[in-house]
């Protein structure tokens, strides 16, 4: 297992389409081991694999508490497939936005279909938590961000702040 380096904001990798995987095979299997311990090392609740600069339709999550011990769920091709009308507020943060956290307005439920780790189709309710991790990684493989969702005078600052600090970040670190 390898910690990856996160694709940070303003880069354009964050706003692509990530495509579908065609099989679960052992590439796949190493590439969710990568994402999981890059994840855990952020540390994070979620992670998207555009977020290491690999544009396929992958996602890792872990919302359990820390007493709970590590619970990770992977989520290779996901969809939803319905949302509640109910919505509900997260302040949410990103590893791709570090430090920066605001409140973001979701459907409280989602129903998600997906391939699990050996290939298995699956379809999870999720409520809670996991809802909004769910909805925000799935964001991600569509090349949208947290803070697409809240004003745009709020985002444009955030955008301001992150593009002048790659601008000042020595080449080695980027």
């Amino acid at each position: 297992m390898t910690i990856k380096p996160l694709v940070l904001l303003p880069d354009p990798v964050l706003r692509q389409h990530s495509e579908p995987l065609e099989r679960v095979d052992g590439d796949v299997r190493r590439l969710v081991d990568d994402m999981l311990e890059t994840m855990y090392d952020a540390p994070g609740i979620g992670l998207a694999a555009i977020q290491i600069g690999v544009p396929r339709r992958l996602l890792v999550i872990d919302v359990a508490k820390e007493e709970e011990g590590r619970q990770p769920q992977i989520f290779i091709n996901p969809e939803i497939l319905a949302s509640s009308d109910e919505r509900s507020v997260y302040e949410e943060g990103c590893l791709s936005i570090p430090d920066y956290y605001a409140e973001v307005e979701r459907p409280a439920r989602v129903t998600v279909r997906h391939l699990d780790i050996d290939g298995n189709e699956r379809t999870v309710e999720a409520d809670g938590l996991l809802a909004t991790c769910l909805q925000h990684e799935l964001d991600h493989l569509n090349g949208v961000l947290f803070i697409d969702h809240i004003s745009k005078l709020k985002r444009d600052m955030v955008v301001r702040k992150f593009t002048k600090l790659a601008k000042s970040r020595p080449a080695s670190a980027l």
